[in-house]
């Protein structure tokens, strides 16, 4: 399901197609580097540059040996003489594959990282937007303190930054080739080979391998998509609960060319948080290739192929799924709609309560004791609660209260804009500005 959604960059890497021409790379870059070696003569190396892959011959030979390796290297030598026995020379079959499967690993890594710079100056734009927007933060779900809408942002623009960060260290550990023999010994491919055909493919050689790349590496790129597609279903969570009725600070874009224009079958009313719902979803399946990839780590010996059936699921769909969920969280990003004056409402639906920190506060800064200024100010806030009266002025009326504060100084305090007062101070830290992310 998912790569009918997903964006064809991401689809033509994890193709087969993209797969047999990365094995024909690897394949003629060792040729190259055995010509440079003096084993194989220029005149044939001049002629498998040439070379070319026929998926009919490939399909024709499956049939025959079903050895994937075997099959494509008969298929390739359909297109050339005598010098295809050069082709595969000294080489096993994980020398060819895994080091392709590297190359495919940089090529999504980077695609990703395009997609999470579009994310990121998406959020950047809207933080800006919105760095002054009073809005009610809220723990365990109730109302807590009044921030900043463009708070949110922010805090999800750092995050995203430092999956940025982790994407970048896990393509360093997954760019790695291996041209080392059966069992990794370059008994019969010297370290030579190795090394020059990593070179071509800008690679770097593995440090030691046995029959494969370890899989350490690969369980990190899983894990390091499964971290961002938390973090996606962490925005998404919080959107679908602002979108809720009740709430109605923030709506997903609809009606939209490219966005949902019907929300349900029977109940023409509705909008639905439909895509910050699929981003969930998809985040649980991504994060749950998470566990396979782990367990890959642990081969026997020095190879067995337990890991390379589920391989052929989990990298291309976490792929492919995190590229999905990415594009589409930029998309709500970039266009939802911000009620302002509905969170000045919600701000406003519990009567000053929110303002109860301060005036405990400077009642502390005032002289009086801090459990009986707290108790003052709970007693206060319960009635408020309870028969629906203004906090702001039965507090007032409070005698520990107006004993030591003036009506004036506590009108100070009922000031939104005071909860904002140290957001350019945060924005500063977390590196948010005008500039463009690159």
């Amino acid at each position: 399901m998912i790569p009918r959604y997903s964006r064809p960059e991401m689809n033509a890497i994890w193709s087969e197609n993209n797969a047999f021409e990365l094995w024909l790379q690897v394949e003629i870059a060792a040729s190259q580097a055995w010509t440079d070696e003096g084993v194989v003569p220029e005149e044939d190396m001049a002629k498998i540059k040439n070379a070319k892959f026929d998926r009919a011959a490939y399909d024709r030979w499956f049939d025959e040996t079903k050895h994937d390796i075997v099959s494509f290297t008969r298929a390739v030598g359909e297109s050339l003489g005598d010098e295809k026995r050069w082709v595969h020379h000294g080489l096993t079959s994980n020398d060819v594959k895994d080091t392709a499967l590297s190359m495919q690993l940089t090529q999504s890594c980077d695609l990703l990282d395009k997609g999470l710079v579009e994310l990121l100056n998406a959020l950047r734009v809207r933080s800006i937007e919105h760095k002054n927007t009073p809005c009610i933060g809220r723990s365990h779900g109730i109302h807590a303190e009044p921030m900043s809408f463009g708070m949110k942002l922010a805090l999800w623009f750092a995050e995203m930054n430092r999956n940025r960060e982790r994407l970048a260290g896990a393509r360093k550990r997954v760019a790695v080739g291996m041209l080392s023999g059966p069992v990794g010994t370059f008994a019969s491919v010297p370290p030579v080979i190795e090394e020059s055909v990593c070179k071509q493919l800008n690679l770097s050689p593995a440090e030691v391998s046995n029959q494969v790349i370890q899989r350490d590496r690969h369980a990190e790129y899983v894990q390091v998509l499964s971290l961002i597609a938390a973090t996606l279903d962490k925005m998404a969570t919080e959107i679908r609960g602002l979108q809720r009725t009740e709430v109605r600070e923030v709506e997903e874009p609809f009606g939209k060319p490219g966005y949902v224009t019907k929300g349900s079958s029977s109940m023409p009313h509705k909008r639905n948080p439909e895509l910050s719902e699929r981003i969930c979803g998809l985040a649980r399946l991504i994060r749950g290739h998470s566990i396979t990839a782990l367990e890959n780590v642990a081969l026997w010996h020095e190879r067995d192929i337990s890991h390379s059936s589920a391989e052929r699921m989990i990298l291309p769909d976490a792929s492919l799924g995190l590229d999905y969920i990415m594009s589409l969280m930029t998309g709500i990003i970039k266009d939802m709609v911000v009620h302002e004056d509905r969170m000045m409402q919600n701000l406003e639906s519990t009567r000053g309560l929110v303002f109860s920190p301060r005036v405990m506060l400077l009642l502390v800064e005032h002289g009086v004791d801090r459990d009986a200024a707290y108790d003052a100010v709970q007693r206060n806030s319960m009635r408020s609660w309870d028969e629906e009266l203004d906090f702001r002025e039965l507090i007032k009326t409070d005698p520990v209260v107006s004993e030591k504060v003036s009506a004036e100084a506590l009108d100070e305090l009922f000031d939104y804009n005071f909860y904002l007062g140290h957001v350019d101070h945060i924005y500063k830290r977390v590196g948010i500005s005008e500039d463009v992310i690159a």
